[in-house]
């Protein structure tokens, strides 16, 4: 990392795509969705996706939004009887 690069940090969802591999979500930046066929790809790809659209918001002068999430989130499968 170089001397004035600055690490952001964010909470990623990987979800099981149907047809195999992941489809991947950053909450805190709405409208990024990335996919990979393995984990190692999909967090390869969300590595990418988030610099890239954080370099596009500092190209722009826009902020860089703050992880939505900030404490470990907690996933749970819940029923439900109708």
């Amino acid at each position: 990392m170089g001397l004035n690069m600055k690490k952001y940090n964010y909470t990623v969802i990987f979800e099981p795509a149907e047809e195999g591999g992941y489809v991947v979500h950053v909450p805190a930046l709405p409208g990024l969705v990335t996919e990979g066929d393995t984990l190692e790809e999909a967090k390869e790809m969300a590595r990418d996706a988030i610099k890239c659209h954080l370099l596009s918001l500092l190209q722009r002068n826009l902020p860089i939004p703050e992880d939505l999430v900030n404490e470990k989130p907690l996933i749970a499968e819940l029923a439900v009887a109708i």
